[in-house]
This record gives structure tokens, C-alpha cells and sequence, in this order.
């Protein structure tokens, strides 16, 4: 899956495309290939001279001219640019509009479905492609961890690609005969419109907490970017929302006279509803309820949200028209998803799990959820990333306060002294309960669990999920949190398997 510019065979007219748009240096712009960074033009390019948060694309216009670029997309005129310039009210969201246009407008010939969401969003979709392929279809899939075409797959860069990455990504699904999709919208994608142009058969809303207040600002203006989703929903589009959450709950009421709204719920009543039978540290048996059908279905993954994340991807595959049969066929066939509560087991006496539980509620989820089923102790290793929100960090202090023993660790401190976002995080803890243990270095905060875990515990790692690189400073040094584990286990069975040698007085 390479990426390529977002180019089309047959020119795309700017003047048609914006019919409000205004036009120096020619009266219509015609676009085979367009790009937002000056780097990549070559001769025949438009480049889209898009203010961004930090820098304002204008700054690159001479340098994407000097490479080759014909045309610009601005929103106000450039003095002593020599080439043509459309000018705009919204530049970026014009832009993944022409991505959309060049590509084919892809997402209207697949059926696709986009989950937004603070948590769960990345399990959603790995849960629906899975049913998906069970009913016998090709599904695509783009977030978090992977994109695919519904044939090949490449790590991801971002939880949502960027405008011309979505498009011609939609693009080469279609190319590879896949018909379904599976994508997820962060609330930074939807803010700055890099799926304009991208139209949906169903939108999920899993939930809405707090996170990302370093660039939303507030919970209002969260909200109000996860809701945008309902701006993409095609004519006869399905909003699927979560009704145990207020967050979500509220975009459905706001968009009830615009689209058709399912729910689902564990604890509120909702179209897609379940009984839950069982619940153990290696599976979950619960019942899904939808209209007048039902099905019992046995999922690897653990964990009540677990369940949560398993309705809203039913419900969204019955609004595909996918059978309930294979509906649960695919739930059952999906047995982990990489840093999501992903097993750790090299037959050592606990329970461990990686999970990417990097915000208050979805660590209180993740731990709430263990504490219901261990046997034992629930021991939390975690921390919180720097250069980032810092007014969560005593929230996840508070979360992990549910922890029998929690071990406060470093994340990805970036260019923050890792000690003090240790500190804030700490704070949070209530004074009632017993202090954290503080052990700065990840790996041997990692092993310090496993050291002190006894028969019937249960290990969670938190955090960092599947992420491969911990960047500290400047520097992205190789680090992913199963593998570590899994070396601190074999270590740790070594050890206890290693006769001791009494000495003689």
C-alpha cells in the first residue's frame, strides 16, 4: 500500500468543484495532482497553501513553485506568485475535498463505516472487519494500528491518514475489489476536516470523555469535534450511539431530525442490548439482544468495555444487513487486538495484559473490569505522556487509585522531566488509599510487577498498547511493552525454575 499522490487521469475543474471560489491569474483552475506539502510537487501540481496550527502553508508557496507546482489553493490572494491561485474560504477543508474528487470519490462506491470515539474506537473496527469477512466479505480497514486495503496491510502513521492519504486509501480498497470498509475518525481529523468529501453508510460514537484538551481546548469543543461525524453520513445514513454514555447519548439527540439513530447499551435500555452470562480473565459469554432476534456468543476478549465495544460493532454490521449468525461468528473469530488487553502468556501463574489505556476512563474501565474478575490482586504498571493535556495526569492518578498496587512510571515524556509528570500524576491518588510505587524507568517498572506478582494476580500495563517506540527528548528509542514483558516473564520462570543451592554453615 504506498502511498501516492492523490492524482486523477481526467483534470479535476477547480471552478466547477467551488463554484464560490474566486480565481487570480486565470478564471479556472484544472487539477490532475495536488498536494499540501511543497516537498512532494513536481511539474502539473497544485499545492494547498493550508494554515496549519503551528505554520501557514503560504510560507512553502514559493518552494512548491520552484518544484514544478502549476496552480495554488489559498484562501486569500498571494502578492507576486506568477502562477494561478484558487482562493478559498476554508483551504483545508477545500482541499480533502479535491483529494476526495481526484481519487474518484471513493466513498461512495464502498460501504463504510467510521468509528469516533475517546476509547474503543480501534477495537470497534477490528471487531467489525472480522464479522465482516465471516459473512463472506472484503473488508478494508484504516486506524490506529494498520491500514488496509482488505488485501494488504502496512503499519500506520496516523489514527486517521491525512487528506490525500484517506482518499487514495479508499481509492486502492475499490482497486482491490473491497466492498466494506472499517475506519476510524479521531476528533483531530474530523476538526480539521481531513475527511471532507468522505461520506458514510454508518457512524459509531462509542463515547466521549476527556482527552486531547491540550489542542480541543475544552470538553465542549471535544464534543463539538466528535460530532462533526454526522456532517459525513450519506442521505440514508445510520448514527449508531452509545447509550450508556452521556457524551455520545448527546450527539444522538442532537442529530435525531438528520439521521436514523440505533443505540446500544449494557446498562441502559437501547435498540442493541445484552445479558451478560459470564465473565473470566480469558473470555467473555453474553447474549446480544436486537429487535426480535438473539444469539449467544463467546468472545477472547475480556472486560465489560470489551463487551460495550462488541455491541456497538454488532449493531453497526445490522445496519450492513450482515446476519446475526455471522455476526457472532466473527466476534468469536477475533482472539486479541494488538495493545488492547492483549494477553501476555508464557505459562507464568498470573494474568497479564498490555492495554492502551491512556486516559482516566478507559484506565477506570480497564481496571474496574480486571478487579471484577481476578482472582487476585490487580496490579497497574502506567503512566502519561508529556508535552501533552497535564490536567489529566491526577485523573489517571485517581483511575488507577482502583488498582490494588499501581507502579507510576514514565510513558513517552517527550521533552518533559519524566519525575514531574510523576508527580502530577501521583496527586490524584486519594489520600485514603495506599501510595503508588514510583519506579521511573518503564522496562524495569515492567519487571518490578512481574517480580512482586503472586499466583492468581493479575498484571496490567498501561498506556502505551501497541506502540513500538518510547520517545524521550528528541529521541524515538525502540520499546513496545509486550515485548518487554514477555522477556521479564521467561526471565522470571527461568529464575523460579533455577534449583536453590543451600549453603553449608
Amino acid at each position: 500500500m504506498t502511498h501516492r499522490l492523490t492524482q486523477h487521469q481526467v483534470p479535476v475543474s477547480l471552478r466547477r468543484l467551488f463554484p464560490r471560489a474566486s480565481f487570480v491569474g486565470c478564471a479556472d483552475v484544472r487539477v490532475i495532482r495536488a498536494t499540501e506539502r511543497s516537498g512532494e510537487c513536481t511539474t502539473g501540481t497544485l499545492f494547498a497553501a493550508i494554515p496549519g496550527h503551528r505554520v501557514n502553508g503560504e510560507q512553502y508557496a514559493t518552494d512548491a513553485i520552484g518544484r514544478g507546482a502549476t496552480s495554488l489553493l489559498v484562501e486569500q490572494p498571494l502578492a507576486d506568485i506568477a502562477v494561478p491561485q484558487c482562493i478559498v474560504r476554508n483551504a483545508r477543508r477545500s482541499y480533502s475535498q479535491l483529494c476526495a474528487e481526484l481519487a474518484g470519490r471513493p466513498s461512495t462506491r464502498l460501504h463504510l463505516s467510521a468509528v469516533t470515539g475517546t476509547n474503543g474506537k480501534t477495537t470497534v473496527t477490528w471487531l467489525l472487519r472480522s464479522i465482516l469477512e465471516a459473512a463472506g466479505k472484503q473488508a478494508g480497514l484504516l486506524g490506529t494500528i494498520e491500514y488496509s486495503d482488505g488485501i494488504n496491510s502496512e503499519p500506520a502513521t496516523l489514527t486517521t491518514p491525512d487528506s490525500s492519504r484517506l482518499s487514495t486509501s479508499l481509492r486502492d480498497m475499490l482497486l482491490s475489489r473491497t466492498t466494506h470498509a472499517a475506519i476510524e475518525l479521531s476528533s483531530h481529523a474530523l476538526h480539521q476536516d481531513r475527511c471532507a468529501g468522505t461520506y458514510l453508510d454508518v457512524a459509531i460514537v462509542t463515547n466521549v470523555t476527556q482527552d486531547h484538551f491540550d489542542y480541543h481546548g475544552d470538553a465542549q469543543s471535544y464534543l463539538d469535534s466528535k460530532a462533526r461525524i454526522v456532517e459525513h453520513l450519506k442521505p440514508n445514513g445510520v448514527l449508531i450511539v452509545n447509550a450508556d454514555n452521556v457524551g455520545s447519548s448527546s450527539i444522538g439527540q442532537q442529530a435525531a431530525d438528520r439521521a436514523r439513530i440505533v443505540t446500544y447499551g449494557i446498562d441502559s435500555p437501547a435498540d442493541v442490548t445484552v445479558e451478560i452470562i459470564e465473565e473470566t480473565t480469558t473470555q467473555s459469554r453474553f447474549v446480544i439482544r436486537f429487535a426480535d432476534e438473539q444469539i449467544e456468543v463467546q468472545s477472547a476478549l475480556v472486560g465489560r468495555h470489551n463487551i460495550s465495544n462488541c455491541l456497538a460493532a454488532a449493531a453497526t454490521a445490522m445496519c450492513a444487513g450482515i446476519p446475526i449468525s455471522a455476526i457472532a461468528d466473527g466476534i468469536e473469530k477475533l482472539a486479541c487486538v494488538p495493545g488492547r488487553l492483549e494477553r501476555i502468556e508464557v505459562g507464568q501463574p498470573f494474568d497479564l495484559f498490555v492495554d492502551y489505556a491512556h486516559t482516566d476512563d478507559a484506565l477506570r474501565r480497564v481496571l474496574d473490569g480486571l478487579k471484577r474478575i481476578s482472582a487476585r490482586r490487580v496490579i497497574c504498571v502506567f503512566g502519561a505522556g508529556g508535552d501533552r493535556d497535564s490536567s489529566k495526569r491526577p485523573l489517571l492518578g485517581r483511575a488507577a487509585s482502583l488498582a490494588d498496587v499501581a507502579i507510576v512510571t514514565s510513558d513517552n515524556p517527550r521533552s518533559e522531566d519524566p519525575a514531574d509528570i510523576v508527580q502530577d500524576i501521583v496527586q490524584g491518588f486519594p489520600t485514603a488509599v495506599s501510595q503508588p510505587l514510583i519506579e521511573l524507568d518503564r522496562a524495569d517498572a515492567i519487571r518490578r510487577a512481574i517480580e512482586i506478582a503472586e499466583p492468581g494476580d493479575c498484571v496490567v500495563i498501561a498506556g502505551k498498547g501497541h506502540e513500538t517506540e518510547q520517545i524521550i527528548g528528541s529521541e524515538r528509542l525502540a520499546f513496545n511493552d509486550s515485548h518487554v514483558a514477555r522477556q521479564a516473564l521467561l526471565k522470571f520462570l527461568h529464575l523460579q525454575a533455577v534449583p536453590q543451592v543451600k549453603m553449608r554453615a
